[in-house]
């Protein structure tokens, strides 16, 4: 049996909520051992001056949990 931990990330991107979502999983492997499962929780945006200035998106990323050693 194997035990996962799971973590909330947020990447942003100005083109769009999927490069904000591949930003964050990848962002979050280069920290991580056997990342997992990513899964996008919730999609907004950034405005200014009435235009949307900042796609982000926030996501549940698991990755396999080994007791004792660091996150």
């Amino acid at each position: 049996m194997s035990t996962y931990r799971v973590i909330r990330i947020v990447g942003s991107s100005p083109n769009s909520w999927e490069e904000a979502a591949k930003s964050a999983v990848e962002e979050a492997a280069q920290h991580l051992e056997d990342l997992r499962v990513a899964e996008v929780e919730l999609l907004d945006m950034r405005m200014q001056d009435n235009k949307v200035v900042e796609y982000r998106a926030r996501v549940h990323a698991s990755f396999r949990y080994h007791p004792g050693g660091a996150m």
